[in-house]
């Protein structure tokens, strides 16, 4: 009668475990054992090197067979729902109705709600931590970005609740002063906003959108595949306003302060008045080879 190795040790009709045990095997299903593990067998008689090499892979893949069961068995549940998860709470500080704002909360709430589900859904990403997502508002009572009201609801929320991170605000006047909170507390800031280059003194700010830094790089380079070495910009503000972002002034600093530090000259011409554009063209001639014209659609 013809014996098949199973393993280091005879075992006639039996697998062999890392325990050096012989395990009976049914007449007949030695095949469906080897079939469900995946190990292709290839039977040789007792005392052949094909037999014995093929011992040597029965015993290795049947280790890292139990292996990878014991793997799954400590492996957190997948549902995530065990009592003793750390929570990581995520503070958002956004408006909370203006919908003019690309950040506004309810045009980015889905979007972080369905990332920390996801996140949470998922033992691998985080093992033994829970995501929880609060957040406050950024809005003055007309319903714009307010310079007072986000670094007080900063304050709120990180006694309250201390959050790992702070998303937002998206306002420059806004995150200014929440800036200089979350660095001081060594807490990341997350913002898509936030793009006027004074941002970048504060090493706790992410940005995941571009900032006015990034775009006077691509002028800056424009300046010197030309070689411009003087510059004029026009810019237009309107400061009557006390809610106005100046949104202009902040996109121009970029390339302002770029510019200076690559000793290119830099002439500054502020209109107050009704603008004579016959005037304005004339002084760009004088003091400019190029311009960069920085309005806002209502100029228009």
């Amino acid at each position: 009668m013809r014996r098949w190795i199973l393993g280091y040790h005879d075992c006639p009709r039996a697998l062999y475990t890392p325990l050096q045990k012989c395990v009976p095997v049914r007449a007949g299903k030695l095949e469906d054992y080897r079939d469900a593990l995946g190990l292709g067998l290839n039977r040789k008689p007792v005392g052949s090197i094909g037999a014995r090499a093929s011992a040597l892979v029965i015993m290795v893949s049947w280790f890292f067979t139990l292996l990878l069961l014991q793997l799954a068995e400590a492996s957190p549940s997948s549902d995530n729902t065990t009592d003793d998860l750390q929570n990581v709470t995520l503070a958002a500080i956004l408006p909370l109705t203006n919908t003019d704002y690309p950040w506004a909360w309810p045009r980015v709430a889905p979007a972080l709600y369905r990332a920390v589900d996801s996140v949470n859904s998922d033992p691998h990403l985080l093992p033994g931590l829970k995501l929880q997502l609060v957040h406050g508002s950024s809005e003055n009572r007309e319903g714009f970005c307010s310079d007072s009201a986000a670094p007080l609801v900063a304050v709120d929320l990180k006694l309250s609740h201390d959050p790992w991170a702070f998303i937002g605000p998206g306002c420059d006047y806004s995150s200014s002063p929440v800036a200089r909170f979350t660095t001081h507390w060594d807490v990341p800031m997350v913002t898509a906003g936030a793009r006027a280059d004074g941002f970048s003194t504060f090493a706790a700010v992410t940005n995941t959108g571009p900032t006015h830094k990034k775009l006077g790089e691509l002028s800056l380079k424009i300046q010197e595949t030309f070689g411009w070495h003087h510059h004029a910009m026009l810019i237009y503000s309107e400061s009557k306003d006390d809610n106005d972002e100046r949104t202009c002034y902040f996109a121009i600093e970029g390339l302002y302060t770029l510019l200076r530090k690559h000793n290119i000259s830099v002439f500054d011409y502020f209109i107050e008045s009704d603008v004579n554009y016959k005037d304005v063209v004339q002084i760009i001639q004088k003091n400019g080879r190029g311009q960069i014209l920085s309005f806002s659609h209502s100029g228009f």
